[in-house]
C-alpha cells in the first residue's frame, strides 16, 4: 500500500487554495497529488511527473480529475512545462528517493531483500547495476560506493566484487548480497542499518543518477514558480538533503527564496511507526521572492 510520506507536513508548506496550479515532479502513485487537488478545487490542476512508465499507466488509469500525468523525468522540467502550456504555478514538490511500488513490487533489484536482477532503473535508457558491477572497474566501482554510498568499507568491497565475476557473471541482488557479506568485517553483518544497504543505495543513485537530476531540476523548479510560489522537497538521505539545503542556501542570499524551514523537519513518532520507510526522511521549503 502507497503510504505519501509527510503529508501533512507537504500541505502545510505547499499552503495549496482553490484554483492554483501545482507540480509534483515525483508523481509515484498520487498520494500527494490527490490531497493537493482536493484542496485546489474547483478548477487547480497538478502536473504530475513520474518517470517509471509503470508507475505511470498505474497513476495515469485512475482518470483522476484535474490531474495532468506525465511519462517523463523530472530532469526535463523546463521541457515539460513549455509542451504542456502549463503556467501560473503556485507550488512544486519533489518526493525524492524510490516508491515503496519499487521494493515490493517492481521485481528490479531495488530490495536486498529479496533475490530480483540487478537492474535497479526507473526509466528507460539508463544502465542497470548489472552493468555496473560486471562491466566497471575496481576503482569506478569503489568511487560509486563510496561516494554514493558513504561506504567505509567501499574499497573491500569493491575488488570482492571484481574477483567474483571472474568466476562467474554477478546478475541477482542475493549473490551482491552474499559478496558484500563476505567483504566485510563479521561484527559488520550485524550492524545497523543493515550491511547491504549503502552499496545498494550507491548503486541505485549511480544507475538513475539521482543526485545530478537534483541539482539539475532545482533552479527549472525555481525559475517556474510564480512570484510567492513555494517549493518543497523531500529527501532520504544525506547527499540529496545536501544538494537541497545547500541550493535553498544560495537562493535565499541572492534574494531569490526566503527559506521557510530553518532545520529539516522530520517525521513524527506515529509516521514512523505507520511507515518506517518515512524515517529517514526530511523536509525543507522555501517561497519565491
Amino acid at each position: 500500500m502507497h503510504i505519501p510520506v509527510l503529508l501533512k507536513e507537504v500541505i502545510e508548506y505547499l499552503d495549496p487554495k482553490p484554483n492554483e496550479n501545482y507540480i509534483d515532479c515525483t508523481l509515484s502513485e498520487g498520494g500527494h497529488a490527490k490531497e493537493i487537488l482536493k484542496r485546489t478545487a474547483p478548477n487547480g490542476k497538478v502536473l504530475g511527473i513520474e518517470v517509471d512508465k509503470d508507475i505511470f499507466e498505474k497513476i495515469s488509469n485512475e482518470g483522476i480529475e484535474r490531474l495532468i500525468p506525465i511519462n517523463d523525468s523530472y530532469v526535463n522540467l523546463k521541457e515539460i512545462i513549455k509542451q504542456n502550456g502549463f503556467n501560473n504555478v503556485s507550488g512544486i514538490l519533489f518526493d525524492l528517493g524510490m516508491s515503496s511500488w519499487h521494493i515490493d513490487e517492481s521485481e528490479k533489484g531495488f530490495s536486498f531483500q529479496k533475490d530480483e536482477p540487478l537492474i535497479m532503473n526507473y526509466g528507460k535508457g539508463e544502465i542497470t547495476a548489472e552493468q555496473i558491477v560486471n562491466e566497471f572497474n575496481e576503482r569506478e566501482i569503489e568511487t560509486i560506493i563510496r561516494e554514493y554510498g558513504e561506504e567505509n568499507f567501499s574499497k573491500r568491497i569493491a575488488k570482492k566484487i571484481v574477483e567474483e565475476r571472474k568466476r562467474t557473471k554477478i546478475k541477482t541482488t542475493q549473490q551482491l548480497v552474499e559478496i558484500i557479506r563476505q567483504a566485510v568485517p563479521g561484527w559488520y553483518t550485524h550492524a545497523k542499518p543493515h550491511f547491504a544497504t549503502r552499496t545498494f543505495q550507491a548503486l541505485r543513485i549511480r544507475v538513475n543518477q539521482e543526485l545530478d537530476n537534483v541539482s539539475l531540476a532545482l533552479p527549472q523548479a525555481l525559475e517556474a514558480l510564480d512570484k510567492g510560489g513555494r517549493l518543497v522537497a523531500i529527501s532520504f538521505h544525506s547527499l540529496e538533503d545536501r544538494i537541497v539545503k545547500e541550493f535553498l542556501r544560495e537562493k535565499e542570499r541572492s534574494n531569490e527564496l526566503k527559506i521557510l524551514t530553518k532545520k529539516p523537519i522530520v517525521p513524527m513518532v506515529d509516521e514512523t511507526i505507520s511507515n518506517p520507510r518515512a524515517r529517514s526522511s526530511k523536509l525543507r521549503a522555501a517561497i519565491k521572492i
